[in-house]
């Protein structure tokens, strides 16, 4: 091999590493605030808030998306774990868009690559976006392909879970099946050990995946099953954790690498051959759909997290893109190839196709309304300033201490949870 070749396969690996260091953390806190929430948020209560389109659901699912995760593929999980809970689509499509790009942090990288201007562009666009979206999704997805997507997410949670929720609020259902701890106090047998022999009990159900068979009717021999309060919390969390990771994980891994080695290979100049000159003589309103449609493009190739890709959004102001263009790249965060894939894996086929053309119309107009409205009050500058491409995201900052907290948590919560659905016999 030569040197030439060895030094490209370093940077590629370099510029990996960097931004699977810049990411983690995000991602796990947004995948573990996930699994709570999906264990202990009661339906009644996301149904009471979002199960229904307004301003005020949107306003509530807006300031939900704001103080999660900033990583694309947990702000996936959310939403789908809110669409479990009853929430309507366009609340849990106004919440993706939320998450990704109305965040502290986003902001702050914001105004350090590129200014002050962009920030007010990202913070008008955002709620645009959501507004749009809250539209859209509301009026124009088909009912009986959200239909199709909610049955699709309904034969996804008994498979997973073996006909258990283990401590998912089910109020509303009847004592037919097991509850892994819930309240069973109707049941003649006053004890409820996800699983132990209930031929006593009114409840008819299966054992969690567990043969118990040979077990007595006590607690002494399930050490297990005296988990209680806080840690019996944690763990049913900590599995649905574990499951999320083995479903989308491989598509995070393919976004990670796609995007380091475009960042590593294409230099900031090669970007600009994808642009229309401004010298073309076309109309504004033409040049700008144009390079709208190109930033979400480049997106869909090219993004791995919210944050980390802003980077990236640099260059391509840099290399003449538009700035309704540079929104447009930035919000187009949810419709990443890998990304999509999460989709399929979540909704189905069909459902995603309606919702990747959906999100696309709506970031399109936002491009373009954003574009508007800054080009017309004379609002966009020039004379921003650039980093390079591959920042290092080591030594003693913010990102290095989370990611010193993340990496053990999320190791040994994922430990946690493959324990506990092992012994459910829900392995993946």
């Amino acid at each position: 091999m030569e040197s030439g070749d060895s030094n490209i396969i370093i940077h590629v690996i370099s510029v990996l590493f960097n931004m699977s260091w810049q990411i983690f953390w995000p991602l796990a806190f947004g995948l573990i605030l996930s699994s709570f929430i999906r264990h202990l948020l009661p339906v009644d209560t996301v149904v009471k808030h979002l199960g229904k389109t307004d301003a005020k659901s949107l306003t509530f699912t807006t300031i939900l998306g704001m103080v999660s995760s900033s990583c694309s593929y947990a702000a996936a999980s959310l939403s789908h774990t809110l669409l479990a809970k009853k929430a309507t689509l366009a609340n849990a499509m106004a919440f993706l868009v939320s998450s990704t790009n109305l965040i502290v942090e986003m902001f702050i990288v914001l105004v350090a690559l590129m200014g002050w201007t962009f920030l007010w562009g990202e913070v008008i666009g955002g709620l645009i976006l959501i507004a749009t979206v809250g539209f859209l999704f509301s009026r124009f997805y088909p009912k009986e392909v959200e239909q199709e997507l909610r049955q699709h997410i309904g034969s996804a949670e008994p498979a997973k879970h073996a006909h258990s929720d283990c401590g998912m609020d089910m109020s509303n259902m009847k004592h037919e099946t097991s509850d892994c701890g819930m309240d069973m106090s109707s049941m003649k047998h006053e004890t409820s050990d996800c699983g132990m022999d209930m031929s006593n009990m009114k409840s008819e159900t299966s054992d969690c995946g567990m043969d118990m068979s040979n077990m007595k009717h006590d607690h002494m021999d399930m050490p297990a099953q005296e988990e209680t309060g806080l840690m019996s919390k944690i763990t049913k969390s900590a599995g649905f954790f574990q499951m999320d990771l083995a479903m989308i994980g491989k598509e995070i891994l393919i976004g990670v690498v796609v995007s380091s080695i475009l960042i590593a290979l294409v230099p900031q100049e090669g970007w600009k051959a994808l642009f229309i000159s401004s010298d073309v003589g076309l109309p504004t309103w033409l040049h700008s759909l144009l390079d709208v449609i190109i930033g979400i493009f480049v997106a869909m190739i090219a993004y791995v997290c919210s944050v980390g890709n802003l980077i990236l959004a640099a260059a391509l102001w840099h290399g003449g893109i538009s700035f309704g263009g540079v929104i447009g790249f930035i919000l187009a965060d949810v419709l990443t190839i890998p990304m999509i894939g999460v989709y399929k894996k979540y909704y189905g086929k069909r459902p995603t196709k309606w919702m990747v053309g959906l999100l696309f119309l709506s970031i399109l107009f936002t491009g373009l309304c954003v574009d508007a409205i800054f080009n017309g009050f004379g609002w966009v500058s020039t004379d921003q300033t650039v980093r390079t491409l591959n920042q290092s995201g080591f030594g003693m900052n913010m990102t290095t201490v989370m990611n010193l907290i993340f990496i053990p948590l999320s190791i040994w919560y994922y430990r946690l949870g493959k324990k506990a659905n092992a012994s459910m016999g829900m392995s993946m």
